[in-house]
């Protein structure tokens, strides 16, 4: 395979010292019996228990769009305020999950991803019910944006770090398992969230899924284990050299390692390779999120209720998860990098052909039953298609990176990509938002054009992931060219 002699290469130019080879030559040869019984039961296990982890956190993230559209119709915290700033809180929740990833990563490394994990449930508890007392905007920006974001982080990172090295011929399909837990979150929690913000309001809503999201997140923490082969390469990299000295130093040493956070090499982050795919990634990011967020709330300017706008949202997720696990198989035949080219071009494609076309073909007035049904044939159309192909993008991304950098880099590479990842959809989604002049739900007389409103967003959206098709073609080419197809 192209991408897999291009890895060993990079891993030849880029070695550590001859000590560090010399250590983790001496535990790579001592493989982990991934036949045995016993080997296959932990890693289905993990898989599993990633799966709950993404389902819980991630989910719920993926289900902001339900506060989103009741936020846009509420006074009080949420009087006067823009769609664009509504939506920060999500934002900040969404770009917090991937900022920290390096911090993150070093930590699940250090203190077990099982530690990581229930802290970040802990937090992600502590944020809901802070959130459902709060009585001014801030308080909602601080607790269900940064609060949320930072446990989400701590819950996510675990969950894609140590799944993909209990596999090999499989990572892309078991990868596609773990992270179809987001869209299958999201189709529950969507339509649960419009349920019980109608039935017990949004406060008790907050503080419910906040207690079911802690059992759960706990329960996943608990089954969470590195592979044999990751763990004991950890147990050399955070282990530090017996001290020379006084406790003092020792303290001093232990401190370190467990904070000693993976940086890129150098080399590997000056080569066209990794600001191809470091350009894609945030192109995409900056894009991935902005039609989730604002699906319940479009939909409500085509005349769908708020029920149905939730349902377009769970809708959108049942098709993310099932492309995750789809796509995730064909990838580990047809190659990975190629089915993410893929993936970015349809997303591309199905927001500048679906969308974008539905916000003026909806534009018209209020009592044109035949462009309005138009328009919610290309919407539908396009929420299908997203989400099959972006999400597809976020479970590939990370099998992508241990083809083309190398095991012995990923940590530090996936660490940083996704806080690169996070940074472009704390720039992008905002903008996205400030584009929508609209405030909520319109007034019947004007229902007819509000959709008009969603125009310029479309078309950045479009426009993100077109220029995240080119940064991944490049990366394809980088990476051996389309004569080697199948890698």
């Amino acid at each position: 395979m192209e991408l897999r002699t291009r890895s060993q290469e990079i891993d030849r130019a880029f070695e550590p010292s001859a000590n560090r080879v010399a250590e983790v030559s001496s535990l790579n040869s001592r493989p982990a019996v991934r036949t045995s019984a016993r080997y296959r039961r932990r890693a289905i296990i993990t898989v599993v228990a990633s799966f709950v982890l993404t389902f819980t956190g991630c989910g719920l993230n993926f289900a902001f769009g339900v506060y989103q559209d009741l936020y846009q119709t509420l006074d009080g915290p949420f009087a006067n305020a823009s769609p664009g700033t509504i939506d920060l809180i999500g934002t900040l929740a969404s770009s917090l999950m991937t900022i920290g990833a390096p911090i993150a990563s070093a930590w699940t490394k250090a203190y077990s991803p099982r530690t990581v994990s229930f802290i970040g449930g802990t937090i992600l508890l502590l944020a809901n019910i802070l959130a459902s007392f709060g009585q001014e905007l801030w308080h909602f920006l601080l607790t269900q944006g940064v609060m949320v974001g930072l446990a989400t982080c701590m819950i996510y990172i675990p969950a894609v770090t140590v799944a993909p090295g209990w596999f090999d011929t499989r990572r892309g399909l078991a990868m596609g398992i773990s992270s179809s837990g987001t869209g299958i979150g999201g189709v529950l929690w969507a339509p649960v969230l419009r349920s019980l913000n109608a039935s017990i309001g949004f406060r008790n809503t907050l503080r419910l899924t906040g207690v079911v999201g802690f059992l759960l997140i706990s329960a996943a923490a608990f089954a969470l284990k590195w592979d044999p082969e990751s763990e004991r390469h950890n147990q050399v990299e955070y282990t530090p050299a017996p001290p020379r000295s006084s406790p003092r130093r020792l303290f001093s040493l232990l401190c370190w390692s467990r904070l000693n956070i993976p940086l890129v090499n150098w080399r590997i982050a000056n080569s066209r390779l990794f600001f191809a795919e470091a350009l894609g990634a945030t192109m995409q990011a900056a894009a991935y999120y902005t039609p989730v967020y604002f699906f319940s709330a479009y939909a409500r300017t085509l005349g769908y209720s708020a029920t149905s706008g939730a349902n377009f949202i769970a809708a959108s997720n049942a098709a993310s998860a099932g492309g995750k696990v789809v796509l995730g198989y064909v990838a580990d035949r047809l190659g990975r990098l190629n089915t993410l080219l893929v993936c970015t071009l349809i997303s591309a494609a199905a927001a500048l052909g679906l969308w974008f076309p539905s916000t003026f073909a909806g534009s018209t007035e209020a009592g044109d039953g035949n462009s309005n049904s138009k328009a919610k044939g290309l919407f539908i159309a396009f929420t299908v298609l997203y989400g099959v192909f972006a999400g597809a993008y976020v479970s590939l991304f990370p099998t992508v990176l241990v083809e083309l950098f190398g095991v012995q880099h990923f940590a530090s590479v996936n660490g940083f990509l996704y806080m690169v990842r996070g940074f472009g959809t704390l720039l992008g989604t905002p903008i996205a938002g400030a584009l929508i002049h609209s405030r909520g739900t319109m007034v019947a007389a004007n229902l007819g054009h509000a959709s008009k409103e969603y125009e310029k967003t479309s078309i950045m959206v479009g426009s993100l992931l077109t220029a995240a098709t080119v940064s991944v073609l490049w990366v394809r080419l980088e990476a051996g060219g389309v004569g080697k197809w199948k890698s």
